[in-house]
C-alpha cells in the first residue's frame, strides 16, 4: 500500500528580517514525501488501513527532517504538518496524515503518551498528555491540488499552542507533484520564535505543564 516516489527535504537559516542580526538564528525546515494514493479515482468507505501503514513513514520523515536541519530533537520548538492531495483523490485522504505525521514528531520530540489512546472510543484522548514535551496538538492544513501546488504549513509551539511568538508558517511544494493519483505528505519544524517577534503574549519560559492541553 505504501509506494514512495520521491522525498524532498528543505532547511533555511534566518539571521534577520530588516532588524539586527539575531544572536541565535532561526532554523526552519520541512520534509515532503510523495506517495501513491491507493484510493485515487474511487470512493473507498474504509481508508483507515492506509493510516496504519503511514506510521512508519511519519517516523522516518521526522528523523530525516531533524537531521537535515542539523539540530537535535531538544532544539525543536515549533512544528506543523500538511498534505496536498492529487486531483483524483479527495481531501479526506490528506486527513490520513493526522495521526502518523503528528505523533511521529511528538514522540521524537519527547512526548511520553500513548498514541493508541486517541483512537475512537478510548477515553477522548487525555491519556498521557501530562508526560514529557510536545504536548500541543500539531497544527495542520491540507488541500487538493495539481502538480506544483504550494502549501503554507502552519507552525506553533510544541508544548503550548498559545505561545504567540511561535505562530508561523513555511511554504512547501514538490516540483511535479502531486500527480492525480498521488499525495504529498509534509512535516515541518522550527527551532524558535519568529526572528524578531515582539507582539507580546505567552513566552516559552512561562509555560506550565498544563498549557499543552489548551
Amino acid at each position: 500500500m505504501i509506494e514512495v516516489r520521491t522525498v524532498l527535504t528543505q532547511a533555511e537559516t534566518i539571521y534577520h528580517e530588516f532588524g539586527p542580526v539575531a544572536g541565535k538564528p532561526l532554523i526552519r525546515g520541512a520534509v515532503a514525501a510523495v506517495l501513491k494514493n491507493p484510493y485515487a479515482g474511487r470512493y473507498e468507505p474504509n481508508i483507515l488501513p492506509m493510516m496504519e501503514e503511514l506510521n512508519a513513514v511519519g517516523l522516518e520523515m521526522a528523523h530525516r527532517l531533524v537531521a537535515a536541519m542539523g539540530v537535535q530533537a531538544d532544539d525543536i520548538e515549533g512544528y506543523g504538518k500538511g498534505a496536498i492531495v492529487g486531483a483524483a483523490g479527495e481531501l479526506e485522504h490528506g486527513a490520513l496524515w493526522h495521526v502518523p505525521g503528528g505523533y511521529a514528531m511528538r514522540e521524537l520530540l519527547g512526548w511520553k503518551g500513548d498514541r493508541d489512546s486517541y483512537k475512537q472510543g478510548q477515553g477522548g484522548g487525555q491519556k498521557g498528555l501530562e508526560a514529557g514535551r510536545a504536548l500541543s496538538i500539531v497544527p495542520s492544513t491540507k488541500k487538493v491540488g495539481a502538480p506544483g501546488t504550494k502549501l503554507d504549513v502552519p507552525l506553533t509551539h510544541v508544548t503550548a499552542s498559545y505561545v504567540r511568538g511561535h505562530f508561523d508558517a513555511i511554504e512547501v511544494y514538490v516540483p511535479g507533484a502531486p500527480a492525480a493519483d498521488e499525495v504529498v505528505f509534509i512535516l515541518a519544524m522550527s527551532t524558535g520564535a519568529r526572528i524578531h517577534e515582539r507582539v507580546g503574549g505567552l513566552k516559552p519560559e512561562q509555560i506550565s505543564k498544563f498549557d499543552g492541553l489548551r
